[in-house]
């Protein structure tokens, strides 16, 4: 049984990361990317299909961890009746290579401990060929190599690796876990201890150009490294989360792999880090977001692989009982066929924030916003799947056809401001088109409020956004009203729901936890509204569901008080960032996009 999901602590390198719990198992590992087949797959499974645990014999008696400030080096302190020992932990990439660097360091008396491998590539499917060498042991299995170095001594049995060993006061036990292409010769040692160093260097020089100096900066900067840790560095994209499958129910079928780069997730993540003080990982990111999109504007998608791959093709693996036993188990999204007209306003904007930021501006990237423009006049009047992709058929979104207008407005601002050669007068008059439409269309008189698609009666929390991206003012009486009907309606124990899954919008069984971002956004929206003591409330609320190390999901389930979905989640930390920056500055993110000027 894999722990609970807020019992997992994030390590990696910026081309993959795993997962480890708080019982020194790491249960989830993908090598040699984040979207690659893991080789520890017991998250979403059992121990069979692969992990690595070091922990005392016994059990300790007490659990401490926290990472290094700044870092993603991870220190567990383990207490037993005999001692105490710390577990580190970090990755480090090296060219082709990659190493999971796990020391065990002596702190107090002495402490027996056992090490236990189960290597399982393919998810979980494929028992490697283990050979003995002077240092450890390979494991090999088609394209990859894995490689345990440690001058502990090594037992098989039933297909894996087992150590027991002692650690006094003041020794130090490495354990190195390379990857590398089969083909290639066995990468060449580390040293355990000069690793953990060098990342714990880098990491926090990264983690100094932070500018956020406000109240919340613990959850910033954490929030900030964690994004980082998304990132894939030889690209500059950003996975929405590192695993596939955590369900949005706990038992249920909403299981999805989010290990692709999201289009919408673009303008928060900018926001996030040019607020932050991160132009280059701003700049590393939008030039990922124009590779990705380059070419004909019909074909443009919602999502993207890390180097901006299209086949992102769907698939269930039955030989995985799923976590905590919610099947299917899903590599791949079939959402990214999907329409979703936001994503044009969600580019539109991005570009737009990342030149008022101070990016340099782009000839083509213009001439590609031109063609993007031109084609979403032929067919923002269409239905669409809508923002949270659900697979019951297209409508007419309100939210999708707000951001319709954004993508106008944003090519009004963007050539207005830098003089740029368009047909302004037509763009703003296809920008009071969608206007009047979805203020005719979108909002129910009766109810005072926007509702989630054209005729319906149910809410939706993406309206949240509507102040937020500027196509109404927050004190319209239209967007107050909706404000106040997703309070009433949707929040439950005081957080927000997307939506009301019990009307089959989105073609799946209902029931799922509150999704977080939206609770964030309620807290925009409260501040802009002028309600800050209620925007702190919800915002310390929300920071409360952080695990010990100041992770999050994508959800969290109320009734369960679990975290949910899939984890860490990139958006969630935005949020985070977005909100802080929001109530610590005048002039935040929300006023920022929605500024007209």
């Amino acid at each position: 049984m894999p722990s609970r999901i807020e019992d997992y602590a994030l390590l990696g390198d910026r081309d993959t990361a795993a997962l480890v719990g708080r019982d020194g198992s790491i249960d989830w590992l993908c090598l040699p990317r984040f979207d690659s087949p893991a080789c520890f797959a017991a998250l979403l499974g059992s121990p069979e299909h692969g992990r690595w645990k070091i922990a005392p014999i016994g059990g300790p008696r007490e659990v401490r961890r926290r990472y290094r400030d700044g870092t993603l080096v991870l220190e567990t302190d383990f207490e037993t009746a005999t001692g105490m020992v710390t577990l580190i932990d970090t990755m480090h990439a090296r060219g082709v290579a990659s190493d999971l660097v796990r020391l065990v360091v002596g702190r107090s008396g002495v402490v027996e401990m056992r090490m236990h491998l189960v290597i399982r590539f393919d998810y979980g499917s494929i028992v490697p060929w283990v050979q003995r060498f002077d240092a450890g042991i390979t494991a090999i299995a088609g394209p990859d190599l894995l490689v345990l170095r440690t001058p502990v001594p090594l037992r098989g049995k039933n297909y894996t690796a087992r150590a027991d060993f002692v650690v006094a006061e003041g020794e130090q036990v490495p354990f190195v876990l390379s990857w590398s292409p089969s083909h290639l010769p066995i990468p060449e040692p580390v040293d355990a201890a000069a690793v953990i160093a060098d990342a714990t260097r880098s990491w926090q020089a990264w983690c100094g150009e932070c500018r956020y100096r406000g109240a919340w900066a613990e959850a910033v900067n954490r929030s900030l490294v964690t994004l980082r840790a998304l990132s894939y560095a030889p690209t500059g994209g950003i996975v929405a989360a590192v695993t596939t499958s955590l369900p949005e129910q706990l038992g249920g079928r909403r299981n999805w792999d989010y290990r692709y780069c999201w289009l919408r997730d673009a303008t928060f993540t900018l926001q996030a880090l040019m607020d932050s003080g991160y132009i280059e990982g701003a700049q590393a990111w939008r030039d990922w977001l124009l590779r990705a999109i380059a070419g004909k504007p019909s074909q443009i998608q919602i999502m993207y692989g890390l180097a901006g791959e299209r086949q992102l093709n769907e698939w269930e693996i039955p030989w995985l009982p799923g976590y905590e036993g919610a099947a299917p188990v899903r590599v791949g999204n079939a959402a990214a066929k999907q329409s979703q007209l936001d994503v044009y306003g969600e580019v539109m904007d991005m570009l737009h924030q990342a030149v008022k930021a101070g990016l340099a501006a782009s000839d083509a990237a213009w001439r590609l916003q031109c063609a993007l423009v031109g084609h979403l006049e032929a067919i923002w009047n269409q239905p669409d799947d809508g923002i949270w992709e659900v697979r019951g058929g297209p409508r007419h979104f309100t939210h999708s056809k707000v951001m319709c207008w954004v993508a106008f407005d944003r090519a009004v601002r963007m050539a207005e401001e830098n003089r740029l050669d368009a047909p302004i007068k037509h763009w703003r008059q296809v920008r009071q088109q969608i206007h009047d439409d979805v203020c005719r269309n979108g909002f129910d008189p009766e109810r005072g409020a926007f509702v989630q698609s054209y005729g319906s009666k149910h809410l939706d929390a993406s309206l949240l956004l509507l102040p937020l991206v500027g196509f109404l003012p927050p004190e319209d009486p239209r967007v107050r009203g909706t404000v106040e009907a997703i309070e009433r309606e949707l929040l439950v124990d005081g957080f927000v729901q997307r939506y009301d899954t019990g009307h089959g919008v989105d073609g799946l069984p209902p029931g799922e936890g509150a999704f977080l971002a939206c609770s964030f956004w309620l807290a925009d929206n409260f501040v802009l509204l002028g309600r800050h003591d209620d925007a702190r409330r919800l915002f310390e609320r929300l920071l409360a569901l952080r695990n010990d190390v100041g992770l999050l999901a994508e959800e969290y389930d109320p009734r369960a008080r679990r975290q949910v979905g899939n984890f860490p989640q990139a958006f969630s930390h935005v949020a985070i960032i977005n909100t802080a920056h929001n109530l610590t500055r005048a002039v935040g993110p929300a006023q920022q996009r929605a500024a007209d000027d």
